[in-house]
């Protein structure tokens, strides 16, 4: 994928600089003028990111179910490394979608989010709808008509279909979807740097109509998607004991530089090369390390189907949309498949990627994220450290389960 730069502190500088001139100049006649050019430039530029998600969505989606296919056949380590990773996954989703409700039911939202005057409430689908939607009876129409959950069910089929073709046809139908994620990752980009001005735009527009209920809902939504991130990090000591048969104090100590390096740098691939140090110190095989953790950093990101569906289930909330069982099914459904098609990017661009195709399948609207995304680089702390932290319990866990299966095959009893 192509290298992209986001300017994150300046997309949060410019959500600040929105929300205090809008609470500066509230019932000023100023005000009212500023908006009338603020209202439109953040509208044109929400409809900026929500014209790539199809595509990006698309692209990302059939290439990692590819990739991930080609994985799973390199061998038993590979099958037990993939067993892991879909298990934690499925959890992660199932955490993010009974967790939120549950911690919005404890500690609301602060009262007074107001949706834009234009904003039409949109159709949430109940369970029977998301059965329903599930496979499209016409995939232009359901493309056309922003209805993503069938054309994910459509995009997955297909890349498992292509699995069965020979090399030739098979590895053309993959470059086909890595040049358009490829090509959507660069307009996205593009977009993305524009963010300091769109969300400038939006968040002056949110301070008129919400005042300074606004600054209270960021800090409230920070630490609740935090905990949904939150379980996966506590979720690996656990694991790392159980199934690794790890001392519990000498997993923390190993796997704490690595923790270290993932809040510094917000990256779970520039944390690679601690990750594998502490597998060594946890004297994990040298051969599974250098197999699941490369593999664990490319395609595996365990927090990410809790915060994702954490994350809408409060947009959804912002925006004042009752959410139906039908439709948190259809959010976790849809992130537990596109975690799969999931990139090591900066966290802005992820975030967009991997939220708004949950936010279509609920009937979210999408402006709730285009504020939100502004203050992703602090959520993003969690998603990092509780990644890096997973990846190294699920190695040891692996290199376990490999150990007790070579002594299982030798004819002894694992000890």
């Amino acid at each position: 994928m192509p290298e992209i730069r986001v300017p994150g502190m300046l997309t949060l500088a410019g959500l600040l600089a929105g929300l205090l001139l809008g609470l500066v100049l509230e019932g000023s006649p100023a005000l009212k003028v500023m908006l009338d050019v603020a209202a439109p430039v953040g509208d044109l530029w929400l409809k900026a990111l929500k014209m790539t998600i199809l595509p990006l969505v698309a692209g990302l989606l059939f290439t990692g179910i590819v990739e991930t296919a080609a994985a799973a056949q390199a061998g038993a380590m590979a099958r037990r490394t993939m067993g892991f990773i879909v298990g934690t996954l499925a959890l992660s989703a199932l955490v993010g979608a009974t967790l939120m409700p549950v911690l919005l039911s404890l500690s609301p939202p602060p009262a007074g989010m107001a949706p834009p005057a234009s904003e039409v409430a949109p159709q949430v689908p109940g369970f029977g709808d998301f059965l329903l939607s599930l496979l499209p009876s016409n995939i232009v129409t359901a493309a056309a008509n922003d209805a993503l959950l069938p054309v994910i069910v459509f995009v997955a089929l297909l890349a498992v279909a292509s699995l069965r073709l020979d090399e030739a046809p098979r590895r053309q139908l993959a470059l086909l979807f890595e040049g358009v994620a490829g090509a959507m990752m660069v307009v996205i980009g593009w977009v993305l740097k524009a963010a300091p001005v769109g969300v400038f735009a939006l968040g002056l527009s949110l301070a008129a109509r919400s005042g300074a209920a606004v600054i209270g809902a960021l800090a409230h939504y920070v630490v609740l998607v935090s905990l949904c991130g939150a379980v996966f990090l506590i979720l690996a000591y656990p694991l790392a004991v159980l199934g690794g048969r790890k001392r519990l104090g000498a997993f923390a100590m190993a796997v704490l530089p690595a923790q270290v390096v993932a809040v510094s740098t917000q990256s779970s691939l520039a944390s690679l090369p601690t990750m594998l140090a502490a597998c060594r110190r946890l004297e994990v095989a040298t051969t599974t390390a250098e197999f699941v953790l490369p593999l664990a950093v490319t395609i595996f990101r365990a927090t990410s189907p809790a915060m994702n569906v954490g994350v809408v289930v409060y947009a959804a909330h912002l925006a004042g949309v009752d959410l139906h069982p039908g439709a948190i099914a259809a959010g976790a459904f849809v992130a537990f498949v596109t975690t799969f098609g999931s990139v090591s990017l900066p966290g802005t661009v992820s975030f967009i990627a991997s939220t708004a195709p949950i936010a279509a399948a609920m009937g979210v609207p999408l402006w709730p994220l285009g504020i939100l995304v502004a203050v992703e680089m602090l959520p993003d702390l969690m998603r990092t450290v509780g990644n890096v932290t997973m990846d190294v319990a699920v190695t040891a866990g692996v290199d376990r389960s490999r150990n007790d299966a070579r002594v299982l095959a030798e004819g002894e009893i694992p000890g």
